[in-house]
Formats: structure tokens, C-alpha cells, sequence
């Protein structure tokens, strides 16, 4: 416990600089939402906007676009702090790399997930989702949202010491993600099918105990080496 007293200022002071960050940034802080809304209005457009057709891909649809829009801000993850130098002063630091890694991650989390986990019940108003089938995509998306940023932080730090990497990100990423979404998506399925939501539920959540538990640790040590 001899770190602990730097563990939390150094955690406060990291996601008020990000705050701060964001503020200055706040036009590219809605491109992921922007992204979202228009990946939701194009399969309405593309369906016809027949209410019973958007019903049944609604959680598929709305599941996709929180995914492509968290894997679009994937690669400013790191990127920002590897330019400036931030990142070999986190390894500097009397702090663990991976909390401070973990704390990141949860700020990625908290800017593009969150704000659409909040708008999600608009999303799915306009693609006619069943209410009833509402808060299992909710849960799945509290769940499965947090399990995305995890996993795509590992792929940011190990992309970290390249140059113009989106689109190796992306096709790192994308393998990680195809799990989550097959089980997310599934459980808003099957409880349109009157089945059981919680074994997929279930997994989500043990996915991701075990990403907070390794995920910090394995890009911490992919940072390390991107920069020794």
C-alpha cells in the first residue's frame, strides 16, 4: 500500500486532463454519436422504414452502430499521448501503467459508449424496437460496451508505435469484437423469442471481469514495448 496516496490524484488529475481535452475537442467528440445516428437512419432508409422489417434487426442495427462508433475513436486512444510524450511519463510515474491504462479506458468508455447507452432509447424508438425487448439491450449494452473499449484498448496500445495504423486497428479489433456482438445482439434474439436472456447476459459479464482483470495488464506491457 506504499502507493497508494499517489494512486488517486494521479487518477483524478489524468481524467480531468482528459475532460479538459475533450472540451477543447468537443467537435471530434461527436463524431462517434454523429456516426451512430447516421449507421441507425441509413438501415432505417435502406429497410423502408416498415416498422415490422426494422423490428427485427433493431438490436442488431443499434448494436452495430455502438460498435463502429466506439472502433472509430479506437485509434486516438493512445495516439495523442505517444505524440506528446505523455506516455513515457506514465511510465515514469509511481503509478501502475495498467491502472492508469484502466483509467483511460474508462474515460474512452464514459465519451463514446455512454452518451449513446443514454440515447439508445431514441435509437430504438426509431427502429420500432419492442419495448419489452428494451432492457435486455440496455443490460447487454452496459455489459458488452465496457468489454469493447477493454479489448480495443489492448489493440490501441500494440498499434501505438505506428504510424497511420486506423485501419490495422480495425482489422485487429474486429475479431475481438465479433464474440461481444454475437452475444449482445443474441440476448435481445432470445428474449424476442420468449427464451431465456441470461446465459448470454451472464457471459458478457464474466468476459468482462476477466478483460478488467488482464486487458490494463496486456496493454500496459504492449505499451512498453511499443516504446522500448
Amino acid at each position: 500500500m506504499e502507493g497508494s496516496p499517489t494512486l488517486w490524484p494521479a487518477t483524478r488529475a489524468l481524467m480531468l486532463r482528459d475532460l479538459r481535452l475533450l472540451w477543447r475537442r468537443r467537435g471530434d467528440a461527436l463524431q462517434p454519436a454523429l456516426f451512430a445516428l447516421l449507421v441507425v437512419v441509413l438501415f432505417a432508409l435502406a429497410l423502408g422504414a416498415e416498422a415490422q422489417a426494422l423490428a427485427k434487426v433493431a438490436s442488431a442495427v443499434l448494436w452495430l452502430a455502438v460498435l463502429l462508433a466506439g472502433l472509430l475513436a479506437l485509434d486516438t486512444l493512445f495516439r495523442g499521448d505517444a505524440e506528446d510524450g505523455s506516455l513515457e511519463q506514465w511510465m515514469l510515474a509511481p503509478v501502475p501503467l495498467a491502472w492508469l491504462v484502466l483509467v483511460r479506458t474508462f474515460m474512452h468508455w464514459a465519451t463514446t459508449a455512454l452518451p449513446l447507452l443514454v440515447a439508445t432509447p431514441l435509437l430504438a424508438e426509431l427502429l420500432h424496437l419492442p419495448r419489452p425487448q428494451l432492457p435486455v439491450l440496455l443490460a447487454s449494452l452496459a455489459l458488452g460496451t465496457p468489454l469493447l473499449s477493454l479489448l480495443g484498448a489492448v489493440v490501441a496500445a500494440l498499434t501505438v508505435g505506428m504510424r497511420r495504423s486506423g485501419i490495422l486497428v480495425a482489422l485487429l479489433a474486429l475479431p475481438l469484437y465479433v464474440p461481444v456482438l454475437v452475444f449482445g445482439a443474441g440476448s435481445v434474439v432470445a428474449a424476442a423469442q420468449g427464451l431465456d436472456p441470461v446465459g448470454a447476459l451472464l457471459l458478457l459479464a464474466a468476459g468482462l471481469v476477466l478483460a478488467l482483470v488482464l486487458a490494463p495488464l496486456a496493454a500496459a506491457a504492449a505499451i512498453r514495448i511499443a516504446l522500448s
